[in-house]
């Protein structure tokens, strides 16, 4: 049976959509209530001053929009742009193919520059279009932060230094949906001009808020963008801003509740300490795959991601199956390879509120021993110092889906 749940607990280690917190679930269970009341417009008003918090910025306009990361993605470019204007988006993975799939599809001349799948953004392109382009006719320069297909990070102050050294005023627009709230990112500092994010990703909700923030030379150009929009027109949200309302649509009543508990844990735990334990978990998942004896589809430490792992196996292997095995014997989600890498990675999700106790088992090498576990045709390195560095470092992390995966690997045949 293809629709078969195994028992137990579902393991959700995906990229997003992620676990949500206890907390945040029971902040949720509650009824529906007017939007217009008094209650919610005093609530929303704190929430879009705590969002600034998470795009680190104070100069920044946020608005909460009903939609997905791809609506948000729309409303960055038709509030911005208008159809024709040229700007330069970096191909590097599936979800920066959608975004300039979408940017293509709504009349905008794009500059694309691609990149092999496992690489960041070729930069040293960005800076020939940027030094070339003497009477600025580039708009805007688009960039997914974190590539969720590959698990590749790109180098936000880099592109800011290049913007600044060339002395062009193009809007700088990132997407953050995999790495805001997990991975370091200072709207202000590296002067982005538009940051979006969805809220099923490093926040833990449900999908069904786009958070985008707006710097203020990013409103300015709303003036005089000409790209048609309506439900995402940031002008009214900006009307009822003024009046105090906040909401020109209904909101999720239950996702702001939710929202309001998802905030309040991270900065219980501090925003940079959450950015540290991510990195220490992509650390640990990266040491882990070594110790299996597997490659990362990202390239170079470089543009290794801290919210997910993109793990090659070997070409005789159909990564899908091992994604579809773990699904339907243990009731474990696992990234699908996306596009290009279809069939040769899964993706480990390792963002959102994950802690660092989880069950022994993962990647210690006595475990991996005791199981007799080797896969043919791939050297098994010692775990060793896998489980040394996480026991000085990261307070005896152990992942509990080291241990399901290679259950999954002696299931497929593998080992």
């Amino acid at each position: 049976m293809d629709n078969f749940y195994a028992p137990g607990k579902n393991h959700l280690f995906v990229p997003g959509p992620v676990n949500i917190p206890e907390p945040v679930i029971r902040a949720m269970n509650r009824n529906n209530e007017d939007y217009r009341s008094p209650a919610i417009p005093a609530m929303t008003k704190i929430l879009l001053e705590d969002v600034k918090k998470i795009f680190k910025t104070t100069t920044g306009t946020p608005f909460m929009i009903p939609t997905t990361g791809t609506g948000a993605w729309e409303s960055a470019l038709t509030n911005t742009l208008s159809p024709g204007d040229r700007i330069v988006s970096f191909l590097i993975g599936q979800f920066s193919l959608l975004w300039i799939d979408q940017q293509q599809r709504l009349k905008f001349n794009v500059d694309v520059v691609e990149s092999e799948w496992g690489q960041g953004a070729n930069l040293d392109v960005l800076a020939e279009k940027l030094a070339a382009d003497r009477t600025h006719t580039i708009k805007a320069i688009c960039i997914v932060h974190n590539e969720t297909a590959t698990g590749v990070t790109n180098n936000l102050a880099t592109v800011r230094k290049l913007l600044d050294h060339y002395g062009h005023p193009a809007l700088l627009l990132v997407d953050g949906v995999s790495s805001i709230c997990a991975l370091d990112f200072r709207m202000d500092e590296w002067g982005v001009d538009v940051a979006l994010t969805g809220s099923q990703k490093a926040l833990s909700l449900p999908t069904g808020i786009g958070i985008v923030c707006a710097s203020p030379k990013a409103l300015e150009a709303t003036k005089t963008a000409k790209s048609v929009r309506v439900f995402f027109d940031w002008n009214d949200y900006l009307k009822f801003y003024k009046l105090g309302t906040f909401w020109p649509y209904t909101p999720s009543i239950q996702l702001l509740y939710g929202l309001r508990a998802a905030l309040d844990l991270i900065f219980e735990e501090g925003l940079d300490n959450v950015i540290e334990r991510h990195r220490r978990l992509g650390k640990a998942t990266r040491l882990a795959v070594e110790a299996w004896g597997l490659k990362n589809c990202t390239q170079k430490e470089e543009w290794f991601s801290d919210t997910v792992t993109a793990v090659l196996v070997p070409p005789y292997i159909d990564s899908s199956e091992i994604v579809k095995r773990a699904w339907k014997r243990y009731n474990l989600s696992l990234g699908l390879g996306l596009n290009k890498v279809a069939g040769k990675v899964f993706r480990i999700g390792h963002l959102g509120n994950l802690n660092e106790h989880f069950p022994h088992s993962c990647t210690d090498s006595g475990g991996r021993r005791k199981h007799g576990i080797t896969i043919e045709g791939v050297e098994a390195h010692d775990a060793e110092g896998v489980a040394t560095w996480l026991d000085g470092a990261a307070g005896g992390t152990r992942l509990l889906l080291g241990f399901l995966l290679l259950f999954c690997f002696r299931l497929f045949g593998l080992v």
